[in-house]
């Protein structure tokens, strides 16, 4: 098989993680998106009439989504996945080092996969998936987040302007991150049962452009794609990027909004007891009957 497009520099993502672990002891990290889709995330599982003993989160670089689902009474052991020994939070637990796009685990070994805000900085997200779907056990549950394609449009927007304006060409500075019926898709097409995708897009506020970025530095979010411009931004380009979100974007408090969408990806593990589709041509009813016996509305318009 052909090898999957590297749109993200891996090595890059990791070395910023490390850093961030490095000088982060006892700092508060701008974590807000992550605690939002712990806490979904526990909410979800509680409703959930099952255990599962054996769990393992991906990505959880410090330990904020494994930690936060500790106190769900129906999950056991939690092991974290991570690229880097660094990055791992301290604390508790099974850690595991390891690739995300290469997962160590045994087929039918786990009952529950969890990811927080991880996954759409994969280059290969679709055999992730299928590795993730081959690792459940029959029935196991996959819960992901990952960021959709509406997150940061502001800032990409005005980072295009700018370049356009000064360099005479755009240069990729915002992650292409994909719709919300693609990742649905992409759910099937890796096997999984039942799979449900829903986005939730938060909107932020900031006090200006570079307090945003200089936050996104701080989540090790900034721009980690292979095709990036390598030469440093200057002064000028900073602050022109800065001057076009303000224009454009700028609300009437004097702040700036900073739109963040998180695609919510559920899937089973295919098991003989979970509900099937019903075959084409089942129905006992056609629909053109259906339609036929409504009564007209008498305000449609032919």
């Amino acid at each position: 098989m052909a090898a999957a497009p590297q749109i993200f520099d891996r090595k890059l993502l990791r070395r910023r993680r490390d850093r961030i672990a490095r000088g982060s002891a006892g700092e508060r990290l701008p974590d807000f998106l992550l605690e939002r889709v712990a806490e979904d995330f526990a909410d979800r599982l509680a409703l959930v009439r099952r255990e599962f003993p054996v769990g393992a989160c991906i990505g959880d670089y410090h330990g904020l989504m494994a930690a936060s689902l500790e106190g769900v009474p129906s999950i056991g052991c939690m092991i974290d996945i991570e690229p880097s020994i660094v990055s791992l939070a301290p604390g508790g637990g099974l850690k595991v080092v390891a690739e995300e796009e290469a997962l160590p685990f045994a087929a039918a070994s786990l009952d529950l996969v969890v990811s927080g805000l991880s996954l759409q900085f994969v280059n290969d997200l679709p055999g992730t998936l299928v590795q993730i779907n081959r690792a459940l056990k029959p029935d196991g549950l996959f819960l992901g987040a990952l960021l959709g394609g509406e997150t940061l449009k502001e800032l990409r927007e005005a980072w295009i302007l700018a370049e356009d304006e000064l360099l005479g060409g755009a240069s990729p500075r915002v992650a292409p991150f994909a719709d919300v019926r693609e990742l649905g898709g992409l759910l099937q097409r890796a096997g999984f049962a039942l799979p449900v995708a829903d986005n939730d897009v938060i909107e932020v506020t900031y006090s200006s452009p570079l307090a945003l970025m200089q936050e996104l530095k701080a989540m090790a979010a900034s721009n980690p794609l292979v095709e990036r411009r390598r030469t440093p931004v200057t002064r000028g380009l900073l602050l022109r990027a800065a001057e076009i979100y303000l224009e454009r974007f700028r609300l009437p408090n004097g702040r700036i909004p900073a739109t963040f969408e998180i695609v919510t990806l559920t899937g089973w593990a295919p098991h003989e007891s979970q509900q099937k589709p019903l075959q084409p041509g089942s129905a006992k009813v056609s629909l053109t009957d259906v339609l036929k016996s409504r009564p007209k509305d008498p305000g449609a318009r032919e």
